[in-house]
């Protein structure tokens, strides 16, 4: 798998990577939005408008934490726009993942199937979300860190979120269960779910194979709460929609199963096909209080249109 590349200014100078960025930070403090064009030339009223449209043709200018080189890319009432004096910001580009919301304390992704979390200790070294991630903060500064603060399996899709400052990741870690709003998950089922909703509990262990099972052993693995809801059946499989109470490793994998109807794809918890080539899991939905301002973030990412062309019988 290739890593990502990162789009420069072709005429900037090659010493301008080493230089520290100037950037600058405005906000628009009025009660309506404004195109950017317009926004910038009041907050820099003495700036040249060539150099106005240099910074914007080129990248120069982010609007909440997104490059944008539209003139009339509307600037919200408190939304926070950066100039970079020095460079282009690095724009990410990869193919298994795209950024959905940046800032100087988290990062939030949607990361593709087939592509670890991080680095697996049992594995050999294979490029993963974290170290794609942190070689573009470290593009954008030198002495940018990335923590790790939750995990997706490398067969689920979906939003995932990692730390950029050391407090966002102690509030985070420390905070995990108040912090985190809402995580949904939409998977597809082997068979029709006979319940449009319910919930399942266990104790989860796992074995010395690394598989993770149910066990009524009060001893033996900690409890997990995961509810689930139909969104749609047809050709023999469920599309299901589950959130958690807990976040064991494996936990909807494993519940799926316990249920008589292991996800798609999924051999290793029992499924007999796997029509997609891949585990139907996506983590669709991800809702935090911002770990330093309190504020409410809340993505979507939509549901694998595969995922419904399995229930419709239509050509994967």
């Amino acid at each position: 798998m290739a890593e990502g590349k990162f789009r420069r200014n072709p005429n900037a100078p090659r010493r301008a990577v080493a230089m520290a960025d100037r950037i600058m930070t405005y906000i628009n403090r009025g009660q309506e939005p404004v195109p950017l064009m317009e926004f910038v030339t009041s907050v820099r009223p003495d700036s040249k408008r060539n150099d106005m449209k240099k910074w914007l043709k080129f990248g120069h200018l982010m609007v909440n934490g997104t490059v944008t080189t539209a003139f009339d890319a509307p600037v919200e009432p408190g939304t926070e726009v950066k100039l970079n004096l020095s460079r282009p910001f690095p724009v990410f580009r990869h193919p298994r993942i795209q950024i959905v919301y940046e800032d100087d304390d988290v990062i939030v992704i949607n990361k593709g199937y087939g592509l670890l979390s991080v680095a697996a200790q049992n594995e050999k070294k294979e490029i993963n979300a974290y170290d794609i991630v942190r070689n573009y903060i470290k593009e954008v500064n030198p002495r940018n860190k990335l923590f790790i603060v939750h995990r997706l399996d490398r067969d689920t899709s979906g939003l995932m979120m990692f730390a950029k400052s050391p407090e966002a990741q102690e509030t985070l870690r420390h905070n995990w269960n108040n912090m985190i709003l809402e995580r949904l998950y939409v998977a597809v089922l082997e068979g029709y779910l006979d319940q449009d909703q319910g919930y399942v509990k266990s104790r989860l262990a796992e074995n010395s194979q690394y598989v993770v099972y149910s066990t009524d052993n009060p001893d033996e693995g900690r409890i997990a709460v995961t509810h689930y809801k139909v969104l749609g059946r047809g050709n023999n499989h469920t599309l299901a929609q589950f959130s958690l109470d807990t976040g064991r490793k494996n936990q909807i994998r494993v519940h799926a199963s316990d249920l008589g109807h292991p996800i798609s794809g999924d051999k290793k918890y029992g499924a007999k096909h796997s029509p997609l080539h891949r585990l139907a899991l996506h983590a669709q939905t991800l809702r935090f209080a911002h770990p330093i301002t309190r504020k409410d973030m809340y993505f979507e990412s939509p549901v694998p249109q595969k995922f419904r062309d399995i229930l419709r019988k239509q050509k994967i």
